[in-house]
């Protein structure tokens, strides 16, 4: 610890991405991104957007990004915010609609960015007990709180809440935000962005990270009351007003534009995901469903951190979590199909 490091920075215990791989050759299912290279478009985009105006400041109202997903989602502009990925947009969220004086409330098992930010803003916030089957009950939710955030579908256990069940928590939450982040929405679950003319408490937060294989671009947008959006505005200017630049902005929108790339990518993702999750089960495995580009397993005779550490060995990259009730699952993410068939063979090996 640095003499230098002020109270807080000693206190934190920071968010630990997944393994980025230096110099050995991996097969990489360890950090949820997509197996398929972006639209063509979105190159082209880029490589037309690369020019002398590189030496101007971008919008920092993002209009004509805006613009566009406010039109792809039936909404005007002013319900629409953008930012650096959708993480940098919880972190604005998260002081821009919870109080230190409330406690806020997301699941025991969820993506492990909710619990650092909460900390590094001094918020209180409980933990909701998910089913032995890592399901969300959404009469928990039905209790006074400062704020809810649940991710749909949920990271790492890749459940899905149906739509009604989100409904009934934002009907009896009406004075508090309810953030659904919606980061692996498009695998094959049903999007609440509709919902966001009938509950001005309610904000969802997608990415285009995962569906439209962009995570190096990053580039995050968020969907709610015009309120909630100039709250985030707010935060976002006291920090930075130019959160994204001139290429991520050119790609971002030829990528939204470009429909039917999305659409054959993701049916993809989508189908080995269920061909995997299939051929896992002659081996042993517990699959939870997936609504995501990733599955959530465990094996009742074999320790998942072995299985970690003999997948990496063979050179492939899963991703395992030291954390109680999740520490005998593994996450994988979805890859090619050649990857995911050269995953399944070597996993019949260990599993032998």
């Amino acid at each position: 610890m640095s003499k230098y490091w002020s109270d807080l920075t000693a206190s934190l215990v920071p968010y630990v991405p997944g393994e980025q791989p230096k110099g050995q050759q991996y097969i990489k299912l360890n950090t949820n991104e997509s197996p398929y290279p972006p639209s063509p478009k979105v190159l082209e985009a880029i490589h037309v957007a690369t020019n002398a105006d590189l030496r101007l400041y971008p919008d920092p109202t993002c209009d004509k990004l805006r613009e566009t997903i406010a039109q792809y989602y039936g909404l005007t502009k002013d319900r629409v915010f953008v930012g650096n990925g959708s993480d940098e947009i919880l972190a604005f969220a998260f002081p821009a609609f919870f109080s230190a004086d409330k406690t806020i409330l997301f699941p025991d098992v969820t993506y492990t960015f909710y619990p650092v930010y909460a900390k590094l803003y001094g918020l209180r916030f409980n933990t909701v007990p998910t089913d032995e089957e890592f399901r969300i009950n959404e009469e928990l939710y039905l209790v006074p709180n400062g704020g809810i955030i649940l991710p749909n579908p949920n990271a790492p256990t890749a459940r899905f809440m149906l739509v009604e069940q989100l409904s009934r928590i934002l009907q009896a939450n009406r004075d508090q935000v309810v953030i659904v982040d919606e980061a692996y929405i498009d695998f094959g679950g049903d999007s609440v962005v509709p919902f966001v003319k009938e509950y001005p408490n309610l904000l969802v937060v997608q990415t285009l990270s995962k569906s439209r294989s962009l995570a190096g671009l990053r580039v995050g947008m968020a969907m709610g009351h015009p309120d909630l959006i100039e709250g985030l505005n707010r935060i976002k200017n006291s920090f930075n007003s130019y959160t994204l630049d001139r290429l991520a902005m050119a790609g971002a929108i030829a990528s939204i534009e470009d429909q039917a790339y999305f659409e054959e990518t993701n049916r993809k993702v989508v189908a080995t995901r269920e061909r995997i999750s299939e051929a896992l089960k002659p081996l042993g495995f517990h699959v939870i469903e997936s609504k995501a580009n990733f599955l959530f397993i465990t094996h009742p005779r074999k320790d998942a951190q072995q299985i970690f550490n003999e997948l990496k060995n063979r050179g492939i990259l899963v991703r395992y979590f030291n954390k109680p009730r999740i520490d005998q699952f593994l996450r994988v993410s979805i890859g090619t199909d050649e990857e995911m068939d050269r995953f399944i063979a070597e996993l019949a090996m260990i599993i032998g």
